[in-house]
């Protein structure tokens, strides 16, 4: 089976993360919403996406089902997509699963038949959606990655309280503490976890990325691949190629791609008044309340902060923005802005791609024309932010 999975509404709200990305690349839990059904079904997958991202990410024309990028899978949502027949669409409310098409015709396709589905489903619609199901989705991931399959056998100098623990080939950890009795903790392939780590599950560590010395790790918190973490994170995911390697608070957050944390910084999750969160919404252009009590910092693809910044409660930091200096910078960072509390310029978009070159260097990747042609069309559309 091929399928494409299509961004619906939910991509404008989710900005500034899918500025760079279909919604379907978004981690949580394990995987990416699009690996997740590429898993369930077997499947090869495309997308259905913003025309500046196709290249990247392009669709599939021999796909026969269609799939909303957003919703999360599950077995009973499995059933339901697979049953459907050409021309068929399953929907909820006013909200589109997916629908299914003749490969060799999708372009002529007439939907004669919809069938309202009555289950729920996790559907990633907010930011903050992300880490708040991160657990939900770790557990499930999990389940799906590791079921009838065997560990490697980890080092016996580390402590093992629980053994819903899972490692890959290749996951190495030594002197550190690993509780899996509230949750699992999965080791990708090649991952690291450094001496005297504190971890506490659900968790998980994905391919090539390690933990730094002394760490502490609270519960439903992803770190990505080629990933280095260390100090303090709690309910957090990082999607991948980032870095928080030093000590500092992350909490209730979610980091993109090609992100630095300088040492000792930290961000506020929860007011000092206990009330709740509001986070920037791009598509009102006001602060959106989330019902959230405990939301820290939402940190888009490329965005990085100096040495000791602090993050306010309920930060949005866009698509490669640079923060540095003494105080707390404003609740939301503009795309490609640089600066701090003392106030912000625009990041100039060459010395940015000056700075992208360097960094992907340092992971033997090429910074190529498409990524550049992306994020010159993200600082196109999001021009009208930047009012320094």
């Amino acid at each position: 089976m091929t399928i494409n999975l299509f961004d619906d509404s939910s991509w404008e709200s989710l900005r500034p993360l899918t500025f760079t990305r279909p919604v379907a690349d978004l981690r949580i839990g394990i995987l990416t919403i699009a690996e997740k059904w590429a898993k369930y079904l077997n499947a090869d997958f495309g997308f259905e996406t913003q025309e500046y991202l196709s290249k990247k990410y392009p669709s599939k024309p021999n796909a026969t089902l269609y799939i909303n990028g957003s919703i999360c899978p599950d077995e009973a949502l499995l059933d339901a997509l697979t049953a459907l027949k050409v021309g068929e669409v399953l929907i909820k409310g006013g909200i589109l699963i997916g629908h299914y098409h003749d490969a060799d015709n999708s372009e002529l396709v007439t939907f004669n038949n919809e069938y309202q589905y009555d289950k729920d489903f996790i559907r990633i619609v907010y930011p903050d959606d992300i880490f708040t199901n991160n657990g939900t989705e770790l557990k499930k991931d999990f389940d799906l990655l590791t079921k009838g399959r065997i560990s490697a056998n980890l080092s016996s100098t580390n402590t093992f309280l629980g053994d819903n623990i899972f490692a890959e080939e290749g996951a190495t950890a030594e002197c550190s503490v690993f509780n899996s009795l509230q949750g699992p903790i999965y080791l990708g392939k090649n991952s690291q976890v450094w001496e005297s780590s504190n971890i506490r599950g659900s968790f998980a560590l994905c391919e090539n990325s390690s933990v730094k010395m002394g760490s502490k790790i609270y519960p439903n918190t992803t770190i990505g691949p080629y990933s280095r973490v260390g100090g303090e994170i709690n309910n957090a995911v990082i999607w991948g190629y980032s870095s928080k390697g030093h000590e500092g608070y992350l909490g209730n957050a979610v980091i993109g791609q090609w992100c630095n944390i300088g040492a000792d910084s930290n961000n506020s999750n929860l007011k000092n008044n206990y009330a709740d969160v509001r986070l920037w919404d791009y598509n009102e252009q006001t602060f959106r309340k989330t019902g959230l009590q405990f939301c820290g910092l939402i940190m888009a693809d490329h965005a990085k902060c100096g040495i000791n910044t602090m993050f306010n409660t309920g930060t949005v930091a866009g698509v490669s923005a640079n923060i540095f200096g003494a105080g707390f910078p404003r609740n939301f960072i503009p795309d490609f802005a640089w600066g701090g509390a003392h106030g912000f310029e625009v990041y100039s978009i060459n010395k940015m791609f000056e700075t992208a070159e360097k960094v992907y260097a340092r992971r033997d990747l090429p910074f190529d024309e498409i990524e550049k042609a992306i994020l010159n069309k993200v600082f196109e559309l999001t021009e009208e932010y930047r009012h320094f």
